[in-house]
């Protein structure tokens, strides 16, 4: 069966690199699929879970924000965050999401970031209470 390399980068480090069966990613138009041989596509990805299936087994990753570059044997996956379920501080995930909740006024920039925070720590945490499951 063909594979795809899917390369998950973020500043920091190449988080991910291994051959694998599929993908699924968070794409700001929604979320897609990728399977080997798939059609070459550039797009944005919005923070969410990223589903990775190799060999029967699913493995779940949060993401950021970043850009998704499809080739027909690969997925490069570029984006400021990305972790694995054992990497996930739920207590500091709750509490960014207690922080955005807090009602105050706020300017333009700083709603799009507390709103980029949130969208990051529900990802976390969707992907941490799905490893309890």
């Amino acid at each position: 069966m063909a594979t795809l390399r899917l390369e998950i980068v973020t500043p920091e480090t190449t988080a991910y690199s291994e051959d694998v069966d599929f993908v699924t990613l968070p794409g700001t138009e929604g979320e897609f699929g990728v399977y080997p041989k798939h059609v070459p596509l550039l797009t944005a990805i919005k923070p969410g879970e990223l589903r990775v299936l190799k060999d029967g087994q699913e493995t779940f990753l949060a993401i950021g924000e970043g850009f998704a570059e499809i080739r027909a044997d690969a997925v490069s996956v570029l984006t400021d965050m990305a972790l694995e379920p054992e990497q996930i501080d739920t207590a500091a995930a709750e509490a960014a999401v207690e922080r955005a909740a807090m009602k105050e006024d706020h300017t333009g920039e700083q709603v799009a970031a507390i709103q980029a925070s949130l969208q990051k720590a529900l990802a976390q945490l969707h992907v941490k209470r799905r490893r309890r499951s």
